[in-house]
This record gives C-alpha cells, sequence and structure tokens, in this order.
C-alpha cells in the first residue's frame, strides 16, 4: 500500500478496501491500515487482487475517484467511474499537445534527456567495475558521446531532430552493450540490438522484458486517464501504445537493461534455455521465461528515492507516477514534463 500525490495504491493481495463514513479505510484482516477522506483521494489503484467492497466501490463513483483494478503484472483490467469524469478533458489536452509540434518536442526532449542520462549512468557504473582496461575505455567513450548528444539535444528545434538524436544516442549504447556483458563466452554474445524476431539470447531477453514494462506503462497511461496509444516523441500508428513507448524510454536502463544483465553475468539464466527456430529467431522456453517474470516481479520491490516526491517508492510505482506528472503537466499544473533521471 502506497500513498503518492492524491492517488492511492493497493500493491498486496491481502487487502481489503471499505467504506467508513465519508473515508476508504485500507484494511488487513481485522487491522485499519490506513484511513483516507474521500475528498482528499483523486484515485484508487489496486495492483492485484485486493478485496474492495461494492460500497466502497459506489462510494468512489459518487464522489469521482477514478477506481483502476491491474493485473499483478500491471496489465489495465477495468475502471470504475462515476457519471461526471474529467478525463475527457485530459485527453482532449493531450491530443492537442500530441498536434502541437513545439509542445510535443518539449515532452520528447524530457523523456529522450533522461534516457541519455539514465543510459549514461548504467555505462559510467559498469566502466568503475571493469577489470578489462580495453573494456573500461569503451565504455567510458561510449558515455562521452551520449553526453555529446545530451548538449546537442539542447538545442533540438524539432521533433525529428530530437528522435534522430535519441536513435544516435541509441547506437552508442548498445554499441558497447555486449562489453557489459562477462558471460558473452557462455552463449551470450551481443552484436547489437536486433528484434522481430531476436537473433540471439540477449536480444530475446531484452525484447521480452520491454514487452512487460510496456504492459506496465500502459496500464498506468489509462489509469490516469492518459490514452496511451497518443505518443510525442512516437508516432501514431494503429495499434500500437506510442505514448507508452515514450515513458518506457527514461525507464528502461533501470527497470529491464540492468535486470537482464544481472540475469546474465550471476548466471541465473543459460544458454540452454534459448532455442533457433527454422527462420532465425531466438526463442525462451517456459522456465526461462517463467525466471524472467519472477526477477522481473521481484526487481519491481526494489525501493527508489524519486527526487521529485522526495520520497522512497518501489520501482514498480515508477511508471504510474510519471504518468501522474505527466498529466499533471498536460492539464497545466506542471510546467514541463520532469521525467526521471535515475541515479545508478
Amino acid at each position: 500500500m502506497k500513498h503518492l500525490l492524491n492517488t492511492l495504491f493497493l500493491t498486496r493481495d491481502d487487502l481489503q478496501l471499505v467504506k467508513d463514513g465519508q473515508s476508504l479505510l485500507v484494511k488487513q484482516g481485522n487491522e485499519v491500515l490506513l484511513r483516507k477522506p474521500v475528498h482528499m483521494l483523486g484515485g484508487v489503484i489496486s495492483l492485484g487482487r485486493s478485496y474492495i467492497t461494492p460500497q466502497a466501490m459506489a462510494f468512489c463513483a459518487e464522489n469521482d475517484v477514478a477506481l483502476s483494478l491491474l493485473s499483478p503484472n500491471g496489465r489495465f483490467l477495468a475502471q470504475v467511474r462515476g457519471p461526471v469524469s474529467g478525463n475527457v478533458l485530459l485527453r482532449r489536452a493531450q491530443f492537442r499537445l500530441a498536434d502541437d509540434d513545439k509542445a510535443a518536442n518539449n515532452i520528447a526532449q524530457a523523456v529522450v534527456a533522461a534516457k541519455l542520462v539514465n543510459c549514461r549512468g548504467l555505462l559510467r557504473r559498469a566502466a568503475r567495475d571493469q577489470t578489462l582496461e580495453a573494456d573500461a575505455e569503451a565504455l567510458a567513450l561510449a558515455a562521452d558521446r551520449l553526453a555529446q548528444v545530451l548538449r546537442r539535444l539542447e538545442g533540438a528545434q524539432s521533433l525529428e531532430e530530437t528522435r534522430g538524436l535519441e536513435g544516435e544516442g541509441a547506437a552508442a549504447y548498445f554499441g558497447v552493450f555486449g562489453r557489459l556483458i562477462s558471460a558473452q563466452g557462455d552463449g551470450f554474445a551481443f552484436n547489437g540490438r536486433n528484434r522481430r524476431p531476436p537473433r540471439d539470447a540477449v536480444n530475446a531477453l531484452l525484447s521480452f522484458a520491454y514487452t512487460l514494462l510496456a504492459h506496465d506503462i500502459s496500464g498506468a497511461c489509462q489509469a490516469v486517464g492518459l490514452d496511451p496509444q497518443v505518443g510525442f516523441l512516437h508516432r501514431d500508428r494503429p495499434g500500437r501504445p506510442s505514448l507508452a513507448l515514450d515513458l518506457m524510454e527514461e525507464m528502461r536502463p533501470m527497470m529491464v537493461d540492468r535486470l537482464v544483465l544481472n540475469l546474465i553475468n550471476l548466471r541465473q539464466v543459460r544458454a540452454k534455455g534459448f532455442a533457433i527456430e527454422p527462420a532465425g529467431g531466438v526463442r525462451m522456453d517456459d522456465d526461462t521465461r517463467k525466471g524472467l517474470l519472477v526477477a522481473y516481479q521481484e526487481r519491481k520491490q526494489k525501493e527508489i528515492h524519486h527526487p521529485v516526491l522526495d520520497e522512497k517508492i518501489p520501482l514498480g510505482l515508477l511508471p504510474h507516477v510519471q504518468a501522474m506528472l505527466l498529466a499533471r503537466h498536460i492539464r497545466g499544473d506542471l510546467p514541463g514534463y520532469p521525467a526521471h533521471f535515475h541515479k545508478f
């Protein structure tokens, strides 16, 4: 259970949400863990199998408190809302900003800047820990290259320029990603990012974990009333969650890349858990996929300090916090989108 900004998160399966007078109570068995007056809440997000009484659902709807139900894996399931909703206004504001090249570029620049800083942080930390001088030097050079791209990003005047710099930064980052893998000789060689289908075990792990993260962020966007398909950095495309992909850029290094590197370097996944399909793609077996799912859920429990909220939160709530902050910027409550800059 966590209360961030004006949203209550139910993060465990054994919680109950009940109505008591003009308040909502969070209970565990007969113990009351939290009492929150309804006028202090803007939303309730259940990330599991909490028990919510029908009276509490109706109470939320009557008081315009959005009640969102997500699966334990972050997939959006349903939302209970009353007849009066401000979501249409938020979505219309989102669509207007997405059609405004300058406003969209401002948000895209914030997202790309955080991505480059977070990628650079991961490389710099790895460079300090490297025992091979050649690897440490290559990682440090790539980190310097990302710093150069960051400086040019500040002057990007268009979305196309921002997208180009994002691609340049990604190329520099994945150009040395293989040097972060100490188990390359164990069947985990990495020679660049590829997908659809992934052609090696590392890319298979990255692609699957990125899909999990995109699901989490898409659910978070829907829970705060944003349309996950209308993005700023990524162009609209039928069926593509462009906004979720936007927000994912800043979270990839700490929520996925670090996880995949740990699984490989700590020998928690083995090359025998992958098979090459006739078309050339690489596929995980069921046990490897299950291990990755468990590790991803455990990774989301790791606590981080969020600089905007100035408090500790589980890493798994980061998509929700960033979606809420973006919604506040779109509503005009914040002058800019505060993307997340992570400390490695």
